[in-house]
């Protein structure tokens, strides 16, 4: 088909350019807001400046002569940031930090020549980038103890009801909806202590110099080593940090990077279970994930319910487990001190790994919160199976009443060969027990045969496991961290 490369003058009355560019699906239909701005341009750049004015105000506690109304002019212009005038910048001198530089000492023209003192572009960048690692680490926690609180419910509330277990997504033994749950909701907890341990130990790059010997800030003090030490504290604890890395390059290492995404791969692939689970069971009908009132399941099949959230979350999951490999080779490839292939490829992969795990856990947590569970249809192929698992009890409860153990054993085939075939060859009702409540031979069970074939009997200790699980790992982790669940909204999605 020949077509024109841009729609005539006279078909287009669009007046939004933007819609002439490339948007990033993860900020316009996925992520919250609150993500989208921790890496947004005005953050980034603020951050920059945050730095210089720490930078600045600790070297003038530390003795340099940097006066007060430099720093406070600084301060003003914090949020003043003339993006043209750098972006004109950036194109002449091929450097962004430098052209911010130059963009915020044209905003502070009395503290231009303090600004970046002693310090190298990394001290910019990388403690930035830590800065928002840190924030949007902030962000995750808020979101994964909601969905644990979320998935508690979900195990409580269907502790007691039995359920088809699958292995090798063949029938098993029955176990509980709740015991299901929780097997989901352990992993969530993992996730979080492997969060809060990055959380803790997350440093802050600090003042390292060019090649990270602090050489630059030792010539600024007069080869007072103490006084530099003191200053990458003080910068450190300005900018939130308790700690700062013992040693470093240029650059932190990009180990840190791989840790983070690992984390951020590990709730991935939590919740990538916990969704393929779902959308299993969807098609079983045992449960629906939320389904909107004017929700369109297909365009050609007006019936269709598809699992289309649990399958974002998937989508999305296997994304950002991916973006593992990328830091793990940056990492892998760093050259002594710094080599700059791991800038280009790192304005990517944190932003897009914390935006698309942010946006998988909004979709769990509107997932978990509204799933639909459908009893009449579980209990039903329960009865399916249960039928050919309760043999081995029925067997034993005749056998104590005088039956032969070979004799029935060979009796309880023949009647579930009989009875499978009825349920496969012409697609029949499982018909087992009708089979042993006819044949005289079972005769000590006929009174109690309904009995015998109570599901509650076969879960095991799954109600029991799921409540003591809740109550010594989950409720304490709710209890640590209660002030994230003081706003429980439900959850909206974009789309």
């Amino acid at each position: 088909i020949s077509c024109p490369a841009t729609p005539p003058l006279r078909l287009c009355t669009m007046t939004d350019k933007s819609k002439e560019k490339y948007t990033h699906p993860l900020t316009s239909r996925y992520a919250s807001d609150e993500m989208s701005k921790v890496w947004s341009d005005m953050t980034k750049f603020s951050t920059w400046r945050k730095l210089w004015i720490a930078l600045a105000t600790a070297e003038k506690e530390c003795g340099l002569d940097i006066k007060e109304s430099q720093i406070e002019q600084m301060k003003s212009k914090l949020y003043d940031i003339d993006f043209k005038y750098a972006a004109e910048q950036e194109k002449k001198l091929r450097h962004d930090v430098m052209s911010h530089i130059h963009t915020f000492g044209k905003a502070c023209p009395d503290a231009a020549p303090i600004i970046h003192l002693g310090a190298t572009s990394c001290f910019i960048t990388d403690n930035t980038e830590l800065t928002q690692i840190k924030e949007a680490l902030a962000l995750v926690k808020a979101k994964l103890v909601r969905v644990i609180d979320a998935l508690k419910d979900m195990a409580l509330k269907y502790k007691d009801m039995p359920t088809l277990g699958f292995t090798h997504y063949q029938p098993a033994q029955l176990t509980t909806v709740g015991k299901r749950a929780s097997l989901w909701l352990q992993d969530f907890v993992f996730d979080l202590q492997n969060l809060d341990r990055l959380i803790e130990n997350l440093p802050f790059r600090g003042v390292k110099g060019t090649t990270g010997t602090q050489a630059s800030y030792l010539a600024l003090f007069n080869g007072d080593h103490k006084k530099v030490k003191e200053l990458d504290g003080k910068v450190a604890k300005l900018m939130g940090f308790t700690k700062t890395i013992p040693v470093s390059g240029q650059t932190y290492t990009r180990k840190l990077d791989f840790m983070v995404t690992s984390v951020l791969s590990g709730i991935a692939q939590s919740a990538n279970k916990m969704a393929n689970d779902i959308r299993l069971l969807m098609n079983l009908r045992e449960v629906e994930e939320p389904f909107g009132k004017n929700q369109v399941g297909s365009s050609a099949m007006a019936y269709k319910r598809n699992p289309m959230r649990s399958e974002r979350v998937c989508s999305l999951a296997r994304y950002v487990i991916s973006l593992t490999a990328n830091t793990a080779h940056t990492h892998a490839t760093q050259w002594f001190e710094r080599t700059l292939d791991d800038s280009a490829n790192r304005r990517m992969v944190l932003p897009e790994s914390f935006l698309a795990v942010d946006s998988i856990l909004l979709i769990v947590t509107n997932v978990v919160s509204g799933i639909v569970v459908w009893p009449h249809v579980i209990r039903k192929r329960v009865m399916e199976a249960l039928p050919f698992m309760a043999t081995e009890n029925i067997l034993m409860a005749c056998v104590k009443e005088g039956g032969n153990r070979q004799d029935l054993h060979e009796a309880i085939r023949e009647h579930s060969m009989e009875a499978a075939k009825v349920m496969k060859e012409k697609g029949g009702e499982c018909d087992l027990l009708e089979r042993i409540a006819k044949d005289d031979s079972f005769k000590a069970v006929h009174a109690t045969l309904k009995d015998i074939v109570n599901p509650k009997l076969y879960v095991g200790r799954s109600p029991e496991q799921t409540a003591e699980f809740v109550e010594s790992e989950v409720v304490p982790v709710l209890k640590a961290n209660a002030a994230l669940l003081q706003d429980k909204k439900e959850v909206q999605l974009k789309v």
